[in-house]
């Protein structure tokens, strides 16, 4: 059996221009060894996969690369790797510093690549100090990391540090869209935008996920065999989830994420997927934010075509619960309920109106629409008058007949006619007819009432204008013996600003009284000062109870805490309070 490479070393970066999405750490590289002006101590930082190894080696072989070198020329001899994660003691350091002095016998510079920096221990950080600091001249120390914030200040101050960044999506698409031709693997463009998805930013990580998935489907690399082998939810279950989300259909949606959990996938998984499929839905809206959906051109045109069908409002509530649902998942008791409720709740926020008030019918409306029947407009005459009607075709309705009646044609007398109009007039609830007239009349009034804002008064009005109002309404409190509320209302000075009055209270419990009789109170204010834009705004400051002594006592403590000499008075002269 032939040997085989893993992607990841046999397309290792072996020049700068190979390197995937470092473009500015390379550029700034090459014109540091371009003019001379290259630091004896770098620093590469950053996630793993990224580049930080390989940009070390390039870099150690270009700056003792010269014109009669041969290109392929690797100068092992002047390059030194040491992991730090297993050689992290002193006696390392110190064997490392004792090679140093030694010049190159090949080349100009000797480079000493040290991986994993952060391992070292604090001894050997030390000890590599003045080393880092003042190197021979033929001697560059490039360290590489995971974890800068493990390395002490004291070596990143000798080092010129490059922050290396995660590999965008795009980026390792295009990469790995250039090794599949290298391979002659024909690959959809939306199983390789799955694979960069799921490497999360790291390029090493997407070659191994690639050798992985070629191994199972072979040369044709399909979306859905990629989302079968890596174990992941594909674009489609989301398309779905939200179709039944935005019908309504919570059945079908409960029964989609139970396949789901079915399949071997996590709950939270899931619920975050939806959120973020919610969050592209949202991008979609806005033709300036479309560059920040990372997705294939295939799917794009699935996300526009959704996108038009939710609403923005719908969009935003929906990633609230659903990050919601994500954030308590992991302490929640029953997790599948949890997650379960969210998209119940999720598919009942497109519920109309209609649909939430049917339950008040024996017959929703919605019925009658289907049929073609249109609701007809109740009119104050039709209201006075349905009694009168109700009559009348009591007296029209035909009484079923027995076969007595039969026989006997001659008319009814008067006596039956009345009882049967009282036996029909009489009411099966214990509500007399003259309530449910009075009821309905309330109705009509209520009905006849239509007012256009537009054409309320808004007449400006001053501060005084508002006290004497205010103290107006207090009075009229007072005359009704609601001392309480009266009592509420004069604890603060109410401060207008704009139409909008401002009042303070010491505790939360007078803010609630007032608010409950807050409409009488804007009522009376409004149809005063003639301006219908008045509101009210109340705030809760606990130190105003501290202010008001309701007390001789409290009063005379307060007054005492000012004056220390009052006490001294009252026990002279013996006065009480």
């Amino acid at each position: 059996m032939e040997h085989f490479v893993v992607s990841a070393r046999k397309y290792r970066p072996q020049t700068f221009k190979d390197v995937v999405g470092q473009q500015a750490i390379t550029n700034t590289l090459l014109n540091a060894i371009e003019n001379n002006h290259l630091a004896q101590a770098l620093l590469f930082t950053g996630p793993r996969g990224v580049g930080k190894t390989s940009c070390a080696r390039i870099l150690a072989k270009m700056i003792n690369q010269e014109e009669t070198n041969k290109p392929d020329e690797d100068f092992a001899f002047n390059i030194f790797e040491l992991d730090a994660a297993s050689n992290n003691s002193v006696d390392d350091i110190r064997s490392l510093t004792d090679q140093v002095r030694i010049p190159p016998q090949v080349g100009k510079y000797k480079v000493y690549i040290i991986d994993e920096v952060h391992m070292l221990s604090q001894a050997a950080f030390n000890a590599f100090l003045k080393t880092l600091e003042e190197p021979p001249k033929h001697c560059i120390f490039i360290l590489a990391t995971t974890e800068k914030h493990k390395i002490i200040p004291t070596i990143l101050s000798r080092c010129q540090i490059f922050d290396f960044k995660r590999i965008t999506v795009k980026d390792a698409k295009a990469y790995l869209k250039y090794i599949a031709k290298e391979q002659d693997v024909i690959a959809e463009d939306d199983a390789l935008h799955i694979i960069a998805q799921k490497a999360d930013g790291a390029m090493r990580d997407a070659l191994s996920i690639f050798d992985r998935v070629v191994s199972f489907s072979g040369k044709n690399l399909t979306r859905q065999a990629v989302t079968e082998n890596l174990n992941v939810l594909d674009y489609e279950t989301y398309f779905t989830s939200t179709g039944f989300i935005l019908e309504n259909k919570i059945p079908e949606l409960l029964l989609q994420f139970n396949n789901t959990l079915s399949k071997g996938f996590d709950g939270q998984h899931y619920i975050s997927g939806l959120a973020s499929h919610f969050r592209d839905l949202l991008v979609c809206k806005n033709p300036a934010t479309i560059e920040l959906l990372e997705i294939g051109e295939d799917t794009k045109t699935k996300y526009l075509e959704q996108a038009k069908a939710a609403s923005q409002e719908f969009l935003i509530k929906g990633i609230a619960l659903a990050n919601d649902t994500d954030l308590k998942y992991k302490t929640s008791k029953n997790q599948r309920l949890l997650v379960e409720l969210c998209l119940m709740q999720l598919a009942s926020i497109t519920f109309d109106g209609e649909k939430k008030n049917s339950r008040h019918y024996i017959i929703p409306p919605s019925h009658f629409k289907e049929i073609g029947i249109k609701p007809i407009s109740i009119a104050k005459k039709a209201l006075a008058n349905e009694n009168t009607a109700d009559n009348n075709a009591a007296i029209a309705s035909p009484v079923p007949e027995t076969s007595s009646d039969k026989k006997n044609t001659a008319p009814p007398s008067e006596s039956a006619k009345k009882i049967t109009i009282n036996s029909l007039k009489k009411p099966n609830s214990g509500l007399s007819l003259s309530s449910i007239r009075a009821k309905k009349e309330h109705l009509i009034k209520k009905m006849e009432v239509v007012v256009n804002e537009e054409d309320l008064p808004r007449l400006p009005f001053s501060q005084e204008e508002l006290l004497v109002a205010w103290n107006t309404f207090i009075d009229a409190l007072q005359k009704e013996g609601k001392f309480n509320l009266a009592s509420i209302l004069s604890i603060d000075t109410p401060q207008l600003k704009g139409s909008t009055i401002h009042l303070k209270f010491p505790n939360e419990t007078n803010k609630v009284e007032v608010e409950r009789q807050q409409f009488d109170l804007l009522n009376f204010l409004r149809k005063t000062l003639k301006n219908h834009d008045i509101s009210l705004e109340i705030i809760i400051v606990e130190e105003l109870e501290k202010k008001y002594a309701y007390t001789p006592e409290e009063k005379y403590e307060k007054l005492k805490e000012k004056n220390a000499n009052l006490e001294l008075l009252r026990k002279t002269f013996d006065l009480d309070l």
